[in-house]
């Protein structure tokens, strides 16, 4: 890797700068993104930006809801100290090693370990360290993913604890056994690129003509897959599918998700009521966590032909592991700022590739979407090579905020064409909606649009 920059080599390059803001949209005031867990979410981020000694920089950030935002600030100015100094070269000739140190600093790591609040920070790290390495390469991160050896690629991933899952050399020879299919499926991703479903039919706190409108909307955009949210009443969400179901059919694909709000009994119960509009799948039907859980209702409900699908809060590789060693997925889905970032996002697309489940990422929010693309863009061409029942999903907000936002070619993502993990936000985006001294928020304070931190 020792390429030749215009001012000095990769392997003089180092980290001399992080800088992390708090980036939120009051996405609250018409209900963008509500569902029954949470119900006034606005959709914000910790966006870090690395600087290095010859000017390039990388772009990450970690999903969140709005408050508690600045939790994970401070969470990534705690990591950020085992970065700044670093040599780039260094990380990257051997990434696997450098993650488990940022993920296994001996006193940081007892506020997960490699969960919750600490992980997300760790994400949006690496996330830009992701977005550094392909802006080094000026390539686009599916590409400089798929242009990786297997050999390189796998040594960007820490094997602990999914080992007895899948070993490194299975990894390896995963890859290996792809590589002659890579040109023609890259040929096939670059003209009609991946297929789509969109969540933004289906926000609880629209009202009925608003749902009615927006699946004519994306019908006409020519989407054949629809999600709306479930978990209130009985008689709510089947008044919701049947709205649905009107309007676009039962030709066409309908996923359910209840965001984690019922018991094991009660999601079977309900799902057997919901089982007549003939959807899918369930989406986190339960807690994210509870393993058995999701087995015992997958067992139960396949046999409707409804399939499982979670994976957005699942807090590491290690509960991916073992919902795909307790057969209690029928569709995984990642998220590209829920785990620590790419290197463990890949060894979740090899452990599915091994248990034969398909990835569905989860996406939307902020950044989501630009994200994700970029993973089952390489899991196409360098790993799976196929399309069936597999979608990324699509919200149609807040990408006009990124230099580089997605783009949805007859309800398909067509892949990237511009160095990076297309994170990087734009200048405005950062003066007008960095919280909470942004231009918009002190318009928004200033005419009680939306309530003034207390403190």
């Amino acid at each position: 890797m020792n390429i030749i920059k215009d001012k000095i080599t990769l392997e003089e390059m180092k980290i001399i700068a992080i800088d992390i803001k708090d980036i939120r949209f009051p996405t609250s005031l018409r209900s963008d993104g509500s569902d029954a867990m949470h119900t006034d979410p606005d959709y914000s981020c910790a966006y870090v930006t690395i600087r290095t000694n010859d000017n390039i920089e990388g772009y990450g950030l970690t999903f969140t809801l709005g408050r508690g935002t600045e939790i994970i600030v401070v969470a990534c100015k705690a990591l950020s100290k085992l970065v700044l100094g670093c040599n780039v070269q260094d990380i990257f000739d051997d990434f696997g090693s450098f993650w488990r140190k940022l993920t296994s600093e001996t006193q940081l790591r007892w506020l997960g370990p490699e969960k919750g609040v600490i992980h997300l920070a760790t994400s949006a790290i690496v996330n830009a360290l992701w977005d550094l390495w392909a802006r080094i390469e000026k390539k686009p991160l599916w590409k400089l993913l798929v242009d990786l050896s297997p050999e390189q690629l796998i040594s960007t991933i820490d094997f602990r604890y999914t080992s007895d899952a899948l070993s490194k050399d299975e990894a390896i020879e995963m890859l290996r056994s792809e590589l002659a299919m890579r040109d023609s499926r890259e040929s096939c991703l670059l003209r009609d690129g991946l297929p789509a479903y969109t969540t933004q039919v289906g926000w609880l706190g629209y009202g009925d003509e608003e749902v009615r409108a927006l699946c004519a909307k994306f019908l006409d955009l020519k989407f054949e897959a629809f999600k709306t949210k479930v978990g209130l009443s009985t008689e709510a969400d089947e008044h919701r599918c049947q709205l649905i179901r009107e309007v676009i059919g039962y030709e066409r694909m309908l996923m359910l998700d209840a965001n984690q709000v019922w018991d094991v009994d009660e999601a079977i119960d309900r799902m057997r009521t919901l089982a007549k509009f003939r959807p899918i799948w369930i989406e986190e039907p339960t807690s994210p966590d509870d393993v058995l859980g999701h087995a015992r209702i997958a067992r139960e409900l396949r046999p409707l032909g409804i399939g499982i699908a979670s994976g957005e809060m699942c807090p590491n590789r290690v509960v991916f592991k073992q919902m795909l060693q307790a057969e209690a997925l029928d569709y995984c889905q990642i998220d590209s700022a829920r785990i620590g970032g790419v290197n463990e996002i890949l060894a979740v697309y090899l452990m599915a590739k091994k248990f034969n489940v398909p990835i569905c990422p989860h996406a939307g929010g902020i950044g989501l979407c630009e994200m994700v693309q970029h993973l089952q863009m390489w899991d196409f061409i360098s790993l799976h090579g196929s399309k069936e029942k597999r979608f990324i999903e699509y919200v149609d907000q807040q990408h006009q905020h990124f230099e580089n936002p997605v783009i949805i070619k007859d309800a398909c993502y067509m892949p990237p064409s511009m160095p990076g993990y297309s994170t990087k936000l734009t200048d405005s985006c950062l003066r007008n909606y960095a919280y909470p001294n942004g231009k918009e928020w002190q318009r928004m304070f200033k005419e009680g649009t939306y309530p003034a931190p207390s403190d």
